[in-house]
This record gives structure tokens, C-alpha cells and sequence, in this order.
């Protein structure tokens, strides 16, 4: 496992623990489907636009729901991916060509640090528990898919952290400042 964390050797080390108790979960079929499906679904926000295009089918219909916030997704997107991740330049702890090959993965071209999987689960996550009863169901699933990148080896555990912390916080944000549905 690489290190270089921009956090600093500590968290290098952390890392690597972190990635070794994972390690007795992986190699099993059923946690391997789970988390490699997540971590494919959070390619390109996949999961959270189809989401997204649901709330404006009926009975719900509400299409300007649905494009706010498929828009606050191209906004993580754009603002972790082609933004802070510029920034770093932490390398992955493993390749997508690493990981068996019955579970494609698509090799990631920018850097490790922070994870866009985990940014894009947590602001998802934040802007649709908003007057939701289904709160606690989309911070599962953000963690779950964000979990996955630590699964698939595509990021350190600290990447995944700094990751969820800033989609929480554009979340946050977001739910402030567009209108409720």
C-alpha cells in the first residue's frame, strides 16, 4: 500500500491499518459483489442522477427537484474532481487492473486524495435526507458506497473521510441555499 498522505505519515500509517483489518473481507463473494457493484454505481454519480430522474417521475413529480439537483452533482463533480483533487497528488493504494477481473473496474485518472466517490455519496446523501423520511436509508447508502472505494482499493481510508466530509458540507450548503421542493 502507497502512502503520501497530504494529512501527513500519521495518517499514512492509519491508512494502512485500516487497510489490513479490510483485508479479511475481501476475496469473499457476496461482500465482493456488494462493494464492487456500489463502487461501479458511483462512477460518474450514476447512482445519485438515476435518483435524481426518479423524483420527477409520478406520483412525485418534481422535475425542478430532480434538475436542482442533478445539477448540484455536476457541481461536486466538478468542483472535487477537476478542483481540489488538482491540488494532491496521492497516489491510489492499487490499480483497477489489481482487483480481480471478474469485477471491472474503471481506472480512475486523477488523484487519490479526496474520494469524488465518497464527496458525491455524502452531498447526495445530505441534500436528499432534507425533509425525507428516508434520512437514515441514504446515509447507508453513502457509506456503503463510499466504503466500496476502500474495498476496491481505489483509495486510502483517509481519502474516503476527507471525501465524505466535503459532500457533507456541500450538502449541507446546498440544502440551505436551493429552494425546498
Amino acid at each position: 500500500m502507497s502512502g503520501n498522505s497530504p494529512l501527513g505519515p500519521n495518517v499514512d500509517q492509519i491508512d494502512k491499518q485500516i487497510d489490513q483489518w479490510w483485508e479479511r473481507w475481501r476475496g469473499r463473494p457476496s461482500v465482493d459483489r456488494l462493494f464492487y457493484t456500489a463502487s461501479n454505481l458511483g462512477d460518474f454519480s450514476l447512482i445519485w442522477h438515476i435518483v435524481g430522474g426518479l423524483r420527477a417521475l409520478p406520483p412525485g413529480r418534481r422535475p425542478g427537484s430532480s434538475i436542482r439537483f442533478s445539477a448540484l452533482m455536476g457541481f461536486e463533480s466538478l468542483l472535487v474532481n477537476q478542483g481540489v483533487k488538482r491540488f494532491f497528488g496521492r497516489v491510489r493504494p492499487a490499480e483497477a487492473a489489481d482487483n480481480p477481473t471478474s469485477h471491472q473496474l474503471r481506472q480512475p485518472v486523477t488523484s487519490s486524495f479526496p474520494s469524488g466517490h465518497a464527496s458525491a455519496a455524502f452531498c447526495a446523501s445530505a441534500f436528499l435526507s432534507r425533509r425525507s423520511s428516508l434520512g437514515s436509508f441514504w446515509h447507508l447508502i453513502a457509506g456503503l458506497l463510499a466504503c466500496s472505494r476502500i474495498h476496491v482499493r481505489l483509495h486510502h481510508a483517509s481519502d474516503v473521510a476527507a471525501g465524505a466530509g466535503i459532500g457533507m458540507i456541500l450538502g449541507k450548503l446546498a440544502e440551505r441555499l436551493l429552494p425546498k421542493d
